[in-house]
């Protein structure tokens, strides 16, 4: 495609700044990274999508980049992530924009659509898929199931202690996250056994060189806006799992109404969080108007990243079909 004209903006969100990137003209695709990533992991996207007239923005969500971050746990509810990411779209567009999440972006998308349903017109969401908000947090479940040992959700609940091991080097840090969690390592390497006062860096390799995926000049943009930003406002996000029951009250057990689809790696350890089950097995479960669900064989948890083309061609078949 032609070189794209990237502009980066600033919106204010509910609680501080929010850093956005822009690029095309168009209908407004808004992109919403998880953990540990930024809007530039929406960088092949970003640029298929803009080439194919539609405007794309991925913001860095709240305590990421370029955006503010506020220390408090309650900071980092859905409710409050959904609030900055509808104050996204209506900056950027009067007409509702089609949402794209990704990891915790895809719980935040979904809970923005829920949440702010006039401001977006479709979800498509990758890696985890649609659950109706309930009364009993995932972290509950995972401390039951992990009661006797290491899982990183129950590692990362205590502030300050994941904070510290992750910092100590951040590029080391997320070399290894963003390895174990990939297609290219050992089955559910993010999984494996291990005591539950290890570490979440134990066990976990860092290969040299580094799959193609994932180019140094990559990693080293991640690395430097975590050394600079630190992990206390992504973690918070773990963290504030709690306070959603209550503040979704409203909304539980509600199907996602918007026209939705699901986008997953075959290799990523999500679909075993809960021992025995495939937590891919029936995406649309939750979901009104689901178009369809695709798994891309030897993709592991970063599927926009590790196979751009065959994830672009998902999305764009989802969005021609709208």
């Amino acid at each position: 495609g032609r070189a794209m004209k990237v502009e980066q903006r600033t919106v204010t969100g509910a609680e501080g700044h929010l850093a956005v990137t822009v690029a095309g003209e168009g209908p407004l695709i808004l992109c919403v990274h998880g953990w540990p990533e930024l809007a530039y992991s929406w960088r092949h996207q970003m640029a298929y999508f803009a080439d194919r007239s539609f405007t794309v923005a991925a913001l860095d969500v709240r305590g990421y980049g370029a955006s503010a971050k506020p220390a408090a746990i309650e900071a980092y509810t859905l409710t409050a992530l959904a609030e900055d990411v509808a104050r996204v779209a209506a900056a950027l567009s009067e007409a509702p924009a089609v949402l794209f999440g990704h990891d915790w972006g895809a719980p935040i998308a979904y809970h923005s659509a829920l949440l702010h349903p006039e401001r977006f017109r479709a979800v498509a969401c990758l890696s985890v898929p649609f659950a109706p908000p309930g009364p009993v947090p995932f972290i509950e479940v995972a401390e039951t199931i992990y009661a006797d040992r290491f899982f990183y959700q129950t590692y990362f609940q205590t502030p300050g202690v994941a904070e510290a091991e992750l910092e100590a080097d951040p590029e080391e840090s997320l070399a290894r996250i963003y390895f174990a969690l990939s297609g290219d390592a050992p089955l559910d390497s993010w999984l494996q056994l291990k005591p539950k006062e290890a570490g979440l860096l134990e066990g976990l390799a860092r290969p040299d060189p580094f799959p193609a995926w994932m180019p140094a000049e990559a990693l080293a943009v991640y690395a430097k806006a975590f050394r600079a930003g630190g992990f206390r406002g992504p973690l918070n996000r773990y963290r504030a799992q709690r306070l959603d029951a209550e503040q979704l009250r409203h909304v539980h057990g509600q199907l996602l109404a918007h026209p939705s689809c699901f986008i997953g790696g075959e290799r990523d350890a999500v679909r075993h969080f809960l021992p025995g089950m495939d937590l891919y097995a029936d995406p649309g479960a939750g979901c009104a108007d689901f178009r369809g669900a695709t798994l891309i064989p030897g993709a592991g948890h970063w599927v926009q990243q590790e196979a751009p083309e065959a994830c672009n061609v998902a999305l764009e078949a989802f969005l021609r079909r709208l």
